[in-house]
């Protein structure tokens, strides 16, 4: 995965800086969701962090493909 490109690269008014940080959030969200893992028990509340997780990974790929315009929407 291409690494992300700082907010402060972009002036403040540029979408991109707002994207940066947004990134910066969910990926340190999934990351808190998969460390808390280990510290539950319950079978069923694993798997909703677990997939908590994974959808904030794909809206961090939202977030990369409208910054590279890779998606037909964004182009």
């Amino acid at each position: 995965m291409p690494q992300p490109q700082p907010a402060r690269q972009y002036p403040e008014n540029h979408p991109c800086h707002h994207t940066a940080k947004m990134k910066t959030r969910l990926q340190e969200l999934a990351q808190h969701l998969r460390e808390d893992i280990a510290k539950i028990d319950e079978p069923k509340a694993r798997g909703m962090f677990e997939t908590s997780a994974e959808v904030l990974d794909g809206l961090t790929r939202a977030f990369e493909h409208y910054e590279q315009g890779s998606e037909r929407a964004f182009q």
